[in-house]
């Protein structure tokens, strides 16, 4: 009697980050706690909007640059949320805004990532 054996080839695992939530929190910032107008002018050019756009934002009680970029990122990707959190988030935490808008824009660039599993019985 032959000896069976049994291969089971790769398979390739597909995840992708189509989601209606931000792929990441509030608060996990980055290097913009260093240089935050640079960070801010390299996010909005990411986004295909002016680099010098975050600079207007000095001019308002609610930054309006900060504000008007979130609220098209949630848009663009259809992210849950509400004109007036993204208000309050871009007042009280200004930076984080734009650290949480640049994650995003990079997540949502690339959203598939292929592994392959490999199963030998």
């Amino acid at each position: 009697m032959a000896e069976r054996k049994v291969v089971t080839q790769p398979r390739p695992f597909v995840r992708t980050s189509t989601s209606n939530k931000w792929t990441s929190g509030i608060c996990e910032c980055c290097f913009a706690f260093w240089c935050f107008p640079c960070f801010a002018c390299i996010t909005a050019r990411d986004a295909g909007e002016c680099l010098c756009l975050p600079l207007l934002d000095s001019f308002g009680a609610i930054p309006p640059i900060t504000t008007a970029l979130r609220v098209s990122i949630r848009q663009r990707y259809g992210i849950e949320g509400t004109i007036c959190k993204d208000c309050v988030y871009s007042f009280f935490c200004g930076p984080c805004s734009w650290c949480q808008i640049a994650r995003e824009i990079k997540t949502r660039m690339n959203p598939i990532t292929v592994t392959q599993s490999h199963t030998f019985a």
